[in-house]
């Protein structure tokens, strides 16, 4: 089982934005799946409070595959699928063979910061074909704004993922908003979060 420290500090906070969103659908049963699901410790703490909710965790990394099964055998949650192998940046078609208009709900929990373009790209392609009508996508990290980086701790941040991959770094909000329309969404819902992070709630039209 692996520990994610921001993944410890943030759940409570994404739990609660997740209920606000879900709450008028607690009667019904919803389909939830998770993009780079990482160590697994979201989808087991959203999974204890939203047992309405059957989720689908993936990751790219077979280590993080690994210790999301732990979790599920440590919590004992009843509505956690075993984690698949997704790449977001393929066509959806590969997306774990789910099918069209199939979920409810999409995340994308500090992943986009760390990827491509074409993966950015393919993540808001795949969310608006399997997204149902009136479901949504909902991301979550550090974000430009209108091209402006703010504050100093997240141009710094920014500085150095692209240190490391020029094809990374944090993706501007605007841009992602353009990306949902031409996908059959948009941009209900921009919720700052703590430690200068936002979450993103792009609702298919």
């Amino acid at each position: 089982m692996l520990l994610s420290p921001a993944a410890e500090r943030n759940q409570d906070g994404l739990l609660s934005v997740l209920w606000e969103q879900l709450e008028k659908q607690s009667h019904r049963e919803l389909f939830a799946l998770e993009l780079g699901s990482g160590t697994g410790q979201h989808v087991v703490h959203f999974a204890q409070d939203l047992p309405f909710v059957t989720w689908q965790p993936s990751d790219i990394k077979e280590e993080f595959r690994d210790s999301i099964r732990s979790y599920i055998v440590a919590t004992k949650v009843k509505t956690v699928l075993q984690p698949v192998h997704l790449d977001a940046g393929e066509p959806w078609e590969k997306w774990a063979g789910l099918p069209k208009s199939s979920c409810d709900v999409i995340l994308s929990i500090n992943m986009l910061h760390y990827c491509s373009f074409t993966t950015i790209e393919g993540v808001f392609k795949g969310s608006g074909l399997i997204l149902r009508k009136d479901g949504f996508l909902m991301t979550y990290g550090p974000y430009a704004v209108n091209g402006i980086i703010s504050p100093s701790s997240n141009e710094e941040l920014d500085q150095s993922l692209r240190q490391k991959n020029p094809e990374w770094g944090l993706p501007d909000v605007d841009i992602l908003r353009q990306l949902a329309f031409s996908n059959g969404m948009r941009l209900e819902r921009m919720i700052e979060m703590p430690e200068s992070n936002k979450c993103l709630i792009f609702r298919k039209i």
